[in-house]
């Protein structure tokens, strides 16, 4: 198999058998008085023994409410304390947790719980514009959420129709804890312990469902890579509603009695500087659109950044320059690159803290332990370790299924158990990973498949360039063409002409972007992820452009 796209990962560590709820119980009791959480916004400075007692108080009294295991209970909410209690909570109540992706609106909102039927809904009032209590009523009043009995709100102010977080943690009787506690040891680590909403381009979000050993194991042998220890402070201001917030950070902490920080509700680059200096963090997660925030804010030389050494950038491509600008300006020399999708919990791949700089700059690292990878061509056959074809996964970190979908699981999930990602990658001769591209992103011009990642890191070379994204438009000519939006440095001014003459010579001339747009940012997800469809859709209407039909 040497030759071939396949990788395995090998290990010595055992993955952990224990469901969520237990391994909870165990850090709290080896390490009750070490810092748990430290939430900033809210004042929260909790040991591992008084974050115990308030997820037990409260998932009994979620048992009080008449819920069982196995329901669904949603969370919509921005990071905050009472996220972390109640992923903890449901967990050893043996309920089902439902993340409900903070920037949604009604109709998207009625159709996530909905759809896998939410008996309860834990929800902040309000953030910045959003009015989640509002739009929950609406929705109830209407008689379009039949299946949701119970709103708890954050907060100790009452509301109507609602039972406040407080209240519902003051309620539980002997017997509810008693409860709580028989189930436990009924509860197996296989057991759907959450579903989180993945946004497509197209058709509405699937419910990946995943266990308690999806998400256990991947945190921790996410926070192993990094080389996480017992009483090292992590920065998150990554949402928790991804697995990036509430696995790869919460449970990587509790898998190793760190402590979890939260510097805000959502991320601002000032706040997460706040933090790190003033908390001493010596680990710090971010998408890349976050580190450049970090690295281009005003005040950042104010900063004593110099306690952090390890961290990780992931959730989309990661630009050479930036990670080298994260580990020299932000005192990180153990920054990992990490990738993986929803479906996987989410890891497949990492890089590691000895890894030489090529190595960590220019793949995804390899394949996670207990895990195997393999690339395939359009036939499903492995292609020759450089090839480029879709990368599928497959070991203890793959989804249950997309719930109650059962044909689109099916698209996803083969009779073998592969998970097929959608992702152009390549393996070397030494099992790192490169992720080339989406199937769907990579552009067809003129029969010649160019992929967009490519000419992005070029074009990151360019010394007034802070941000690029290559995207293809359709074109009467060669069917596609190539878009460059470019957010430029600070001060800088750039024509779209000079950007074509940095490129010719350098890339092949099929490769060099025809359409180039200067904007201030890019379309994205809540987690920072850009949105190519999104920038498609506005260069078609921008440029009139019509996708050619065929009969």
């Amino acid at each position: 198999m040497a030759g071939l796209s396949y990788v395995h990962g090998a290990s010595d560590r055992p993955l952990i058998g224990t469901t969520i709820g237990g391994l909870f119980d165990e850090t709290c009791a080896a390490h009750p008085d070490r810092l748990a959480l430290i939430v900033r916004h809210q004042g929260v400075r909790w040991t591992y023994a008084e974050l115990k007692a308030r997820v037990d108080a409260f998932a009994a009294g979620l048992i009080a409410l008449g819920l069982n295991p196995g329901d669904r209970i949603g969370v919509w909410a921005p990071n905050c304390a009472e996220w972390t209690i109640t992923q903890f909570a449901t967990a050893k109540a043996g309920l089902v947790l439902v993340n409900i992706n903070p920037a949604y609106r009604l109709s998207e909102a009625e159709y996530a719980l909905n759809k896998v039927g939410c008996r309860a809904l834990v929800t902040a009032v309000r953030h910045k514009s959003s009015e989640y209590l509002s739009m929950v009523r609406e929705l109830r009043d209407a008689g379009r959420l039949p299946k949701l009995e119970t709103v708890i709100t954050i907060g100790d102010d009452p509301h109507r129709g609602c039972l406040s977080f407080p209240h519902v943690s003051n309620t539980a009787t002997r017997a509810d804890r008693a409860r709580l506690e028989a189930i436990g040891p009924t509860l197996q680590f296989d057991d759907p312990i959450n579903i989180q909403f993945t946004s497509g381009t197209t058709g509405f979000p699937k419910g990946a469902t995943l266990s308690h050993h999806n998400i256990l194991n991947n945190g921790f042998f996410v926070g192993e890579a990094i080389r996480l220890q017992a009483g090292d402070r992590l920065c998150i201001p990554v949402p928790l509603y991804h697995c990036f917030g509430m696995v790869m950070g919460n449970l990587g902490c509790v898998t190793h009695a760190a402590t979890m920080v939260y510097p805000a509700e959502a991320f601002d680059p000032l706040a997460v500087l706040e933090a790190v200096s003033a908390e001493r963090c010596q680990a710090l997660y971010g998408v890349p659109t976050m580190f450049i925030a970090i690295l281009g804010h005003p005040e950042f030389a104010a900063f004593d950044l110099s306690s952090l050494r390890t961290g990780i950038m992931a959730g989309s491509p990661c630009p050479i320059e930036v990670m080298r600008q994260v580990i020299e300006r932000m005192h990180m020399p153990q920054v990992t690159i990490a990738y993986g999708m929803t479906e996987t919990s989410p890891v497949s791949f990492q890089s590691g803290c000895d890894d030489s700089l090529e190595v960590r700059v220019a793949t995804v690292g390899r394949v996670q332990p207990h895990l195997e990878v393999k690339v395939v061509d359009e036939a499903g056959r492995i292609v020759p370790r450089g090839q480029p074809g879709e990368l599928c996964t497959r070991g203890y970190s793959v989804m249950l299924g997309y719930w109650d979908d059962p044909e689109r699981t099916a698209e996803a999930l083969d009779a073998a158990g592969w998970m097929h990602t959608g992702d152009l990658a390549t393996l070397d001769a030494d099992g790192c990973c490169n992720i080339v591209g989406r199937i769907k992103d990579m552009v067809i011009r003129g029969g010649e498949n160019v992929y967009p990642r490519e000419i992005e890191e070029y074009l990151y070379g360019h010394p007034a360039i802070q941000d690029v994204q290559v995207i293809g438009v359709p074109d009467a000519k060669y069917g596609e063409e190539l878009c460059a939006w470019i957010v430029l440095k600070p001060g800088e001014v750039l024509a779209g002409e000079a950007v074509r003459d940095f490129c010719r010579g350098q890339i092949a001339h099929y490769k060099i972007p025809r359409h180039i747009k200067f904007v201030e940012d890019f379309p994205t997800t809540v987690t920072g992820k850009v949105q190519k469809f999104a920038m498609r859709e506005a260069m078609i209407a921008e440029l009139d452009l019509v996708l050619e039909k065929t009969a």
